[in-house]
């Protein structure tokens, strides 16, 4: 028989920790749900169509407004309970990345910019003013905003109005703002007035009209403007290209990714070494909840070391263009084509049975 020696276990004394003393507000529980739902929840009060393909939702939601920072954005769906039935289908979103364009906090809030690019996307055209909808976010990591530098901000379709709260943070830290916007018609831009306020120089680019849009105008894509802009073919350039310490752009894969080529290429020469580029990478997105589905993530390859690593874009959406891997983001959004184009070809046939003139 072996007799283990015992073993003495020091007490140990726990301190006691004070609970701090919760006094009652004196609001009532009713009064309390109703704040909650007032802060929380997210109704629609207008919708308009700002351009060909865009859909743009002015959303009241307080705690939303007051969160959001420049370079995050929301999912949005309907309630399928609000939504249309027809053809034996109801009329219901799944979640949909929106970008937001004007964001008052003082107001409580937020409009957001939907592209036509879906089914989904089309369903949010039949949102009614008074609807209330499922809104998450902000979401996504702030883009940074420089302090005192000179910025270029390039966007094109839905990336104009996403530009907007860059812009506007930019400018309340001192940035100058070179803006160039590019749409389908040179003045059929998104609300020019409120680009012009928060920007030091606004540059159109579009197909040309009969009646072309006031201030410097290009009749072309935004790459080549910004070309044709610091060759001084535009006029004389109020902010030299060489000046610009950051480059950011949201705009569809193809006009990214021509930018990050020509700044190697036919701009290199016209812009300040050592530059910085940002861009807000659309990557196919599901859950949009940080790191959760995977749905989004996006191959990144530091030039320096060339090594590879994988980012969860609905995380941080705000990426580097020298590390995008443009090939791998283009394959990302067009996997998922077919299940796409069968699900708007069906939307698309339920709308038409709203409304005759669809058919």
């Amino acid at each position: 028989r072996i007799e283990m020696p015992r073993i003495e276990m020091p007490r140990i004394e726990m301190p006691r920790i004070e609970m701090p003393r919760i006094e009652e507000s004196g609001e009532s529980d009713d009064a309390f749900i109703q704040r909650l739902n007032a802060e929380l929840g997210a109704v629609v009060e207008g919708i308009t169509r700002p351009a060909v393909g865009m859909i743009e939702l002015t959303v009241r939601a307080p705690l939303a407004a007051r969160m959001f920072k420049a370079g995050q954005f929301f999912r949005l769906q309907n309630y399928e309970t609000h939504a249309l039935r027809t053809n034996g289908t109801t009329l219901a979103m799944e979640g949909v990345a929106t970008l937001a364009a004007e964001v008052d906090p003082e107001a409580g809030t937020v409009s957001l910019i939907v592209a036509g690019r879906g089914g989904s996307s089309d369903l949010a055209g039949l949102i009614k003013p008074g609807e209330p909808i499922a809104l998450m976010g902000p979401t996504g990591a702030p883009a940074e905003i420089p302090e005192g530098e000179t910025v270029l901000l390039a966007g094109a379709g839905y990336g104009v109005p996403a530009l907007l709260p860059f812009a506007k943070a930019m400018k309340a830290k001192g940035c100058r703002v070179l803006f160039f916007a590019g749409a389908s018609k040179t003045s059929a831009l998104y609300r020019p007035d409120a680009i012009e306020d928060v920007s030091d120089t606004l540059i159109r680019c579009g197909e040309q009209d009969p009646e072309p849009a006031e201030g410097m105008v290009f009749v072309g894509d935004v790459v080549d403007a910004i070309g044709s802009y610091g060759r001084g073919e535009l006029g004389v350039p109020v902010i030299a290209l060489s000046e610009v310490d950051r480059i950011v752009t949201i705009a569809p894969e193809g006009v990214m990714r021509a930018l990050a080529e020509a700044r190697h290429g036919v701009l290199k020469e016209l812009l300040k070494p050592g530059h910085l580029a940002y861009g807000a990478i659309n990557s196919p997105m599901q859950c949009m909840m940080k790191e959760i589905c995977a749905q989004c993530l996006q191959p990144r390859t530091d030039p320096a070391s060339g090594e590879t690593r994988l980012v969860f874009s609905c995380a941080d959406p705000n990426q580097p263009l020298d590390e995008v891997d443009f090939d791998a983001l283009a394959q990302r959004l067009s996997q998922n084509a077919v299940q796409e184009k069968l699900t708007r070809l069906w939307v698309e046939r339920c709308l038409a049975g709203l409304d005759p003139a669809r058919s």
